[in-house]
């Protein structure tokens, strides 16, 4: 059972939002929801759990229950791992709203090994794998699946949302890597999503001794993953999560300044909002 800690706030002001173009929310953690002028809604990666303490340890509010979303068109997930792919977080959400989910078949295994479809209201049709080279629409975005360089993950993919006002780049949890330098040939991003963090010391998954731990870009590898991308504008995600490897982004501004890209960096908190 997901319980939050705002309350129901920030579905609410998505739901009631009218945008004109596309706002996107920063759900904290690599979570976000993108919705358009016409009224479609698509939510990446939202994970609303507390991690595995004292291994992987939430440092901020869960900021809505799956329960309280009253929209949602789809769900789409960039690879397996619980802070991406997680039943409670976002099969009550397809359950409540009728969305899609889309994700490549390592996450879909997941939804099985967790039984969406018998322990929520979700349906097999409900839930469609993708790989690299998939095109979609769903309303008024047009999603499009690529690779994406995670070595910690059995099938990342990353994606390029397309709407008439702009284009919006979701890496997941990847880091700078031949994909990147493909994606970046072949669109022009207008804002992109990249997984920034700290190495830590984390407790392993089999023996719980403290383990030299990356699992996202640190400030030098964002630089050059943005580069690869060659992104107008980044926004740093994941910065926040997981106590050990919390990073401030703010950091980033003289890391970034001398280099071609990202032309700009938008720094936002979990709850906030931005515009494409």
């Amino acid at each position: 059972m997901v319980e939050s800690d705002w309350g129901d706030w920030l579905p609410r002001s998505v739901a009631d939002a009218e945008p004109d173009g596309v706002t996107i929310w920063y759900l904290g953690c690599n979570g976000f929801v993108l919705k358009e002028s016409g009224g479609t809604t698509l939510f990446i990666d939202p994970y609303l759990g507390t991690g595995d303490p004292p291994r992987t340890i939430r440092m901020i509010p869960v900021p809505f229950d799956p329960v309280d979303v009253t929209h949602a068109d789809a769900v789409l997930a960039t690879h397996e791992h619980t802070d991406h792919v997680h039943g409670p977080s976002q099969a009550p959400i397809l359950a409540n709203t009728g969305a899609s989910m889309y994700a490549p078949d390592a996450g879909l295994a997941v939804t099985e090994s967790e039984n969406w479809t018998t322990e929520w209201d979700v349906s097999d049709d409900q839930l469609r794998e993708v790989a690299e080279g998939d095109s979609f629409d769903v309303g008024g975005f047009s999603v499009t699946v690529e690779p994406a360089n995670d070595p910690d993950a059995d099938h990342p993919v990353s994606y390029v949302i397309d709407h008439e006002a702009g284009t919006f780049f979701h890496g997941g949890d990847a880091r700078p890597g031949e994909a990147f330098e493909r994606v970046g040939d072949r669109y022009d991003i207008d804002l992109g999503v990249l997984a920034f963090g700290s190495v830590g010391m984390i407790p392993d998954r089999e023996t719980r001794e403290p383990k030299r731990t990356r699992w996202y870009s640190d400030e030098n590898q964002i630089v050059e993953a943005a580069t690869q991308l060659r992104l107008d504008r980044l926004v740093p995600s994941h910065w926040d999560m997981w106590k050990g490897l919390t990073a401030d982004p703010t950091a980033l501004h003289e890391h970034v300044r001398t280099f071609a890209y990202p032309r700009e960096l938008d720094v936002i908190e979990i709850g906030d909002s931005t515009t494409l």
